[in-house]
């Protein structure tokens, strides 16, 4: 049975994409911590990061990486957070946001109901900022598609 990441990778339930390779995929959280909020996502389906050989956690660790550097320079944060939960979806994904402080970790602090524009917004701010800091190759051309 297909994940929830599955279908948006696939095109099936939207999703706003910041990122696409013949590996991972990025999009923005629907329910952000901060805003810019982005989901590094294998398009494998594997549920639990232990599972995943260590060259694709290599590939996520480095667009990770490439998706916070881009964050951090958008909005301006002393740090970007990372994390794998794996609890709401069964399908491997990092969790990477801009963060100025502890409480900036708890998913206590989600936005259950972001306004379609203002995800909008941020999803086009960190496409543009990948694009200028050189990764424009992988910025896929349409938001709603994994390419």
């Amino acid at each position: 049975m297909s994940t929830l990441f599955t279908k948006i990778i696939a095109g099936e339930i939207p999703g706003r994409f910041v990122w696409a390779d013949d590996e991972v995929v990025a999009f923005l959280s629907i329910g952000p911590i901060r805003p810019g909020h982005t989901l590094v996502v294998p398009r494998a389906e594997i549920d639990h990061w232990i599972d995943a050989d260590d060259a694709l956690l290599a590939r996520l660790t480095a667009v990770a990486k490439r998706i916070g550097a881009a964050q951090q320079a958008e909005w301006d944060s002393p740090r970007v957070g990372t994390m794998v939960a794996g609890f709401e979806v069964p399908h491997l994904h990092v969790h990477v946001w801009p963060v100025w402080g502890l409480d900036d970790f708890s998913f206590a602090a989600v936005d259950p109901d972001p306004s379609p524009e203002a995800l909008d917004e941020a999803a086009e701010r960190l496409r543009a900022r990948l694009t200028a800091l050189g990764h424009g190759d992988h910025v896929p051309a349409d938001v709603s598609s994994a390419g």
